[in-house]
C-alpha cells in the first residue's frame, strides 16, 4: 500500500500526528531524521544524460525530495527531484538490510532522501539507480499537494492561484514550469547586465530611503528614521539620484532597483517592483529608442526566441519597432484630434465616452484618461509613442521642433502594456524649477501623485548637466513578456496579497 493511499480520507490534523510517529519511530531506529549534509557526487540530470558513462559501474551519490513512493513487499520505487530533474530509485530490502528497509517504510513523499548506487535501465527503460544505502536527509511533517501525471497528462494539478502565491514553496515544488519562470527571470536580469556592461555603462546603487521622493507620479511609503528623528520615504524612483551621478561626471550608469509605490494591486502592478533605468550622457531620446530597440532584440536573441506567444498574441520582437506620436494614436481611436483641445473640452469628451473623472482632474490626467482606455489595448506589436505632453512629463526637454506644448518623451508599448518610459533628459535649471513648482501646485489642488520640489536635486542641476538621455523599464513586465505569464504576481516569487 502506498503513503497516498495511507491517507485518504483523514484530516490534516491526523496526518500530521501520523508524521510525528513516524519520526518517533526513525529516532527509535538509531535514524538522524534531520541531516547537517550529504555528499553529492552527481545530479539527476547528470545522471540521466551520462547514462552511458554510468552504467551498472560508477557509484553515484544523489540526493533530492521524495515525490512519489509505489511499494511492493520487499522491494518499492520512488522517484526524487532536484532542482532540474526527476530520477527514479529502486530500492530492495536484501539490498538495503532490513533496518534500512523499515527507514525506508516511515518515509513519505515530501521528504528529502540521499541515495548510493549504481545505475541501470528498468525493463520499461527508465533510467534509475539501484539503491545500495539510503539517507534520510529531512523529514516532512506536513503533507505537499500531490501532482500526478501519467502518458503526459497531469492530473490533481496544483493550480489555486492564491495558495501558489501565498504558499510559494509549495508552488515550486510541485510545479517546474514555475521554476523555469523564476530561472528564466534571473537569466533576463544577468542578459540586462551584460548588455549595458558590454556598452559601457557602470552598475551603481542609489538610495532606497530618500528625504524627498521623486522622479515618476507616485505616492510614496513612508517611514521613519529614528537616528535622524525624520521622516523618509521608500523610493518611488531612481532617476533623481542618477542624474546626480552624471552631473558628477559618470557618463553612463545603470541601477536594477527595487522601487516601492503606495497605489493599487493588479495583474500589472505590484507596489514593490523591480526597475532597469540607465542614463547616457550626450544622448538623447533618439539614441535611447534604438539602445531600447537593441535590448529586447538581444534578449530574445540570447533567449532563443524568435516570436513572442504573449497572451494569443504573436510578437515579433526582430522586425522594426514602430514609431507613432501619441497625438496621432490618440486622434485614430478616440476619432478627434486631441492636440490643442483645453481642458474642458477634453473633460466632454471623456464625459461622453462614459469615462469616470475625478474632481479636480488636471489636463495631463485627461490626457492619460483617453490614451490608457482607447489607445492602449491596441498597440500589440512593439511600438514606440513619442512625443507627451509637458503637463505629465516635468522631467523631459521641450521638443526642439518649437511645439512648446510638447517633450521628448517616449514609451514603448508591447501587446497593450508599457514597457518603458524615456525621455530626452531636462538639463536646464531654470525650466526644471518651474516645472516643479506646477507639479507643487497641482499637489496643493489634491493631486497626490505629482511630484516634488526637490532643491538639492536642481542644485546639482545648476552646476551643469549635459545633454542626457534616460531610459526606464518595468523588469516585471519584461519577465511576463518573454514567459507569457498575464499576471505580475507570477514572475514574482513571494507578491503581495490582500489578507
Amino acid at each position: 500500500m502506498s503513503n497516498e493511499e495511507q491517507t485518504v480520507g483523514k484530516s490534516l490534523a491526523e496526518i500530521l500526528a501520523i508524521r510525528r510517529e513516524k519520526l518517533q519511530k526513525i529516532r527509535e531506529l538509531n535514524y538522524q531524521p534531520f541531516e547537517y549534509r550529504f555528499e553529492r557526487t552527481h545530479t539527476a540530470r547528470q545522471i540521466l544524460d551520462n547514462y552511458d558513462e554510468l552504467a551498472e559501474k560508477i557509484v553515484v551519490k544523489t540526493a533530492g525530495r521524495l515525490m512519489s513512493i509505489r511499494k511492493m513487499g520487499r522491494a518499492s520505487f520512488c522517484h526524487l527531484q532536484d532542482e532540474n530533474a526527476r530520477l527514479q530509485v529502486y530500492f530492495q530490502e536484501n539490498t538495503l538490510g532490513t533496518q534500512a528497509y523499515q527507514l525506508f517504510g516511515l518515509l513519505d513523499i515530501g521528504d528529502f532522501i540521499g541515495v548510493t548506487g549504481k545505475v541501470f535501465r528498468t525493463r520499461t527503460g527508465e533510467i534509475t539507480v539501484f539503491a545500495e544505502q539510503l539517507t534520510l536527509l529531512a523529514k516532512n511533517l506536513r503533507p505537499i499537494p500531490i501532482v500526478k501525471e501519467k502518458d503526459g497528462t497531469v492530473f490533481d494539478a496544483f493550480t489555486d492561484k492564491e495558495q501558489r502565491y501565498r504558499q510559494r514553496y509549495l508552488d515550486l515544488i510541485v510545479n517546474p514550469d514555475v521554476r523555469q519562470i523564476f530561472k528564466t527571470r534571473s537569466q533576463i536580469i544577468q542578459l540586462t547586465r551584460q548588455f549595458l556592461n558590454e556598452r559601457g555603462f557602470l552598475e551603481v546603487e542609489t538610495p532606497v530611503l530618500q528625504p524627498i521622493y521623486g522622479g515618476a507620479f507616485a505616492r510614496p511609503f513612508k517611514t521613519h528614521y529614528n537616528a535622524l528623528d525624520r521622516d523618509f520615504y521608500l523610493r518611488i524612483a531612481d532617476e533623481l539620484y542618477l542624474k546626480r551621478l552624471i552631473i558628477g561626471g559618470f557618463e553612463k550608469v545603470y541601477e536594477i532597483a527595487k522601487n516601492f509605490r503606495n497605489e493599487g494591486i493588479d495583474r500589472n502592478h505590484n507596489p514593490e517592483f523591480t526597475a532597469l533605468e540607465f542614463y547616457q550622457a550626450y544622448a538623447d531620446y533618439n539614441d535611447m529608442m534604438m539602445l531600447v530597440e537593441d535590448y529586447f532584440k538581444f534578449l530574445a536573441n540570447q533567449l532563443g526566441i524568435a516570436e513572442v506567444n504573449f497572451e494569443g498574441q504573436v510578437i515579433n520582437l526582430q522586425q522594426p519597432f514602430a514609431r507613432r506620436t501619441m497625438f496621432e494614436l490618440l486622434k485614430q481611436y478616440v476619432g478627434v484630434k486631441i492636440q490643442g483641445l483645453s481642458e474642458e473640452e477634453l473633460k466632454s469628451i471623456c464625459q461622453n465616452k462614459h469615462l469616470e473623472l475625478e474632481p479636480g482632474v488636471s489636463y495631463g490626467k485627461l490626457i492619460e484618461l483617453l490614451f490608457d482606455n482607447f489607445v492602449e489595448p491596441h498597440i500589440i506589436q512593439p511600438t514606440f509613442v513619442l512625443d507627451y505632453p509637458k503637463a505629465i512629463s516635468p522631467l523631459a526637454k521641450t521638443k526642439r521642433d518649437g511645439q512648446t506644448d510638447l517633450v521628448e518623451r517616449f514609451e514603448l508599448y508591447i501587446a497593450g502594456r508599457e514597457f518603458v518610459n524615456a525621455f530626452s533628459e531636462l538639463n536646464d535649471p531654470l525650466d526644471q524649477r518651474e516645472r516643479l513648482e506646477s507639479q507643487t501646485r497641482l499637489r496643493e489642488l489634491g493631486d497626490e501623485e505629482a511630484q516634488n520640489m526637490d532643491e538639492d536635486f536642481v542644485t546639482a542641476m545648476e552646476y551643469g548637466m549635459p545633454p542626457t538621455g534616460g531610459v526606464g523599464i518595468g523588469i516585471d513586465r519584461v519577465v511576463m513578456l518573454f514567459t507569457n505569464q498575464s499576471s505580475i504576481k507570477d514572475v514574482i516569487l513571494f507578491p503581495h496579497m490582500r489578507t
